[in-house]
């Protein structure tokens, strides 16, 4: 496999943008075609793949790394197949480069249209999820862009193979292999590399825990994306069918606790609290939750599922990202005091009601700010995927230059295009 990782880390961006020039003119057709190369050495590879990420686990596990890092780091068949599944649908949707957004014709006779374009190189920095590294390279290659891939240690072994692969594909379908690099070393010297890239990289994505993006934020000299942190939070409401909360509270809290648009705060009317919290309660106890409850909910919940799922909330609960079998509850008076809380303790990622009042779900939806708000849904469907973009580079929790997943139009930019017939400007 053509990974060429042991050179340095200029040497590498200096090659993607290079190669940049030939797949920014590339045509709709030869990128598919690399996607569904991509595809399906991903699935002729499993065995491989699920090799060498079992050296990854394996060394997570001995180095005491907790069991959300582990889960994100696993891949089996069945994750392979769906990373797989979701470059083939990258393939199936429309090609945003030479896009045109709009045009017209000023009185003078000049023609004017604005076109997508990519931005250029990418750089990526992410920490736990090999599975980043394909939805990287899919999505940005699609969009005309080149990526400079930086992984963390933990998934070093299955982030070289998937590279690999990625180069592979490129080489068998006419494009560039140097459009994908991968960093192999782990010195986190070349962050700081990456960090200062001026004129190497043209966007730079941290996606990772909270250190991570706030290191990018302090120190970055090139453009960063550095939301991303998910404190997510269910709001169950006076008029809310609890049946149909305790559906979406347990998915969105337990179908998959490790990923940063799981619930961590459940906020519930003071009118339902007494009915609703037991109910929940329960499942979440049954499927190894535990509860940092205020003292309303604690007084509820201690006499009907006793204490050993339940803690007292601490001062530093409301407001974690907790990536875990773990979940803060409050009790509010008012859809007004949810607001406060969420406004207070939010991280801007994904924002949940569940009600049956539709004036009461569009003030919510209108007021509370975030990348992304639901009515009577769970927010672990705040994903790419799940909203028809293929994959995600990430997703955004800041407002320029894009907010929510970031799928291929959120990865171009824009020029002008004019064209004129002698025209001079007086």
């Amino acid at each position: 496999m053509t990974v060429n990782s042991d050179t340095g880390f200029r040497e590498q961006a200096e090659a993607a943008r290079a190669a940049g020039k030939t797949l920014a003119a590339a045509a709709t057709d030869k990128k598919n075609a690399f996607l569904m190369a991509l595809a399906s050495a991903l699935e002729a590879h499993t065995e491989e793949i699920v090799a060498a990420n079992k050296l990854d686990v394996a060394a997570a596990e001995s180095n005491g790394l907790g069991d959300h890092i582990v889960d994100r780091l696993k891949l089996d068949a069945d994750r392979i197949a769906k990373i797989a599944a979701d470059v083939g649908h990258v393939a199936s949707l429309d090609d945003p480069v030479r896009e045109q957004i709009e045009s017209f014709t000023r009185p003078n006779g000049l023609e004017i249209e604005r076109v997508r374009v990519p931005l250029g190189v990418i750089g990526v920095i992410y920490e736990s999820r090999p599975n980043v590294t394909v939805d990287i390279a899919a999505l940005c290659l699609k969009a005309g862009n080149t990526v400079v891939l930086r992984g963390g240690r933990e998934a070093i072994n299955s982030n070289k193979v998937l590279a690999g692969i990625a180069r592979d594909a490129l080489d068998s379908s006419g494009l560039p292999a140097d459009a994908v690099q991968f960093i192999g070393s782990t010195d986190r010297a070349i962050v700081d590399e990456m960090l200062k890239a001026r004129g190497l990289i043209d966007l730079l994505i941290p996606r990772g825990g909270e250190a991570l993006i706030n290191r990018v934020r302090e120190d970055a000299r090139v453009p960063a994306i550095t939301g991303g942190i998910g404190v997510c939070h269910t709001y169950v409401d006076s008029t809310a069918d609890l049946e149909k909360a305790v559906a979406i509270v347990v998915n969105a809290k337990t179908q998959r606790p490790s990923v940063c648009n799981a619930l961590d705060t459940l906020l519930v009317h003071e009118r339902v609290a007494p009915t609703f919290l037991p109910a929940i309660a329960q499942q979440l106890a049954d499927r190894g939750v535990e509860l940092r409850c205020d003292g309303r909910s604690m007084s509820i919940l201690e006499p009907t599922i006793g204490a050993d799922h339940l803690k007292p909330v601490g001062d530093e609960d409301y407001g974690q990202e907790f990536l875990a079998l773990v979940a803060s509850i409050r009790v509010v008076d008012s859809m007004d005091d949810a607001f406060n809380h969420i406004d207070e303790f939010g991280s801007g990622h994904s924002e949940a009601i569940v009600t049956e009042d539709k004036d009461t779900s569009e003030r919510f939806l209108s007021t509370v700010d975030a990348a992304a708000v639901f009515s009577n849904a769970s927010t672990y469907f705040h994903d790419g995927g799940e909203f028809g973009l293929g994959a995600e580079v990430a997703v955004s929790t800041d407002r320029l230059h894009a907010r929510g997943p970031l799928g291929l139009r959120e990865i171009t930019t824009y020029k002008w295009v004019v064209r004129g017939d002698g025209q001079v400007r007086s």
